[in-house]
């Protein structure tokens, strides 16, 4: 069996809106890969540190995030929300079924995140998704 890839929780969030844009190419790049990989079926631990999404990061300054109160208090939403907890271990398939039943299609996306730089992306997609027409916040 596959080692786990580290996942923090609120990445599930940014994944499943993930249109290949973000902070840098080498960011984008790597959200791709990581997206790649985990759709393999590669197990997840989710966690409340930097994980391999961070990685490429541009908030990740010698090892810390800059927002690390913010996406903290995004992961135990997430976690919250989903009935997990950190060091749960589980397939992407499951994690990310989990969110979108739990919080995208409960229509908590806004209360979890919604103070993201990228929630204009994620409420555009959702719009779309719902048959609505793209309105700005």
């Amino acid at each position: 069996m596959k080692e786990p890839l580290k996942l923090r929780a609120h990445h599930g969030m940014c994944l499943a809106f993930f249109e290949g844009k973000g902070y840098s190419s080498a960011f984008t790049e790597n959200m791709e890969k990581v997206l790649e990989e985990m759709e393999e079926d590669t197990p997840l631990e989710l966690c409340r540190e930097k994980d391999i999404i961070c990685r490429a990061c541009p908030n990740l300054e010698k090892g810390v995030c800059i927002t690390g109160e913010k996406v903290k208090a995004y992961d135990e939403k997430v976690l919250k929300a989903c009935g997990l907890q950190p060091g749960s271990r589980l397939t992407w398939q499951e994690f990310s079924n989990a969110v979108k039943h739990n919080i995208i299609e409960a229509g908590k996306r806004k209360d979890i995140c919604g103070d993201c730089s990228w929630t204009e992306i994620c409420s555009r997609r959702e719009q779309a998704e719902n048959g609505c027409a793209s309105t700005p916040e």
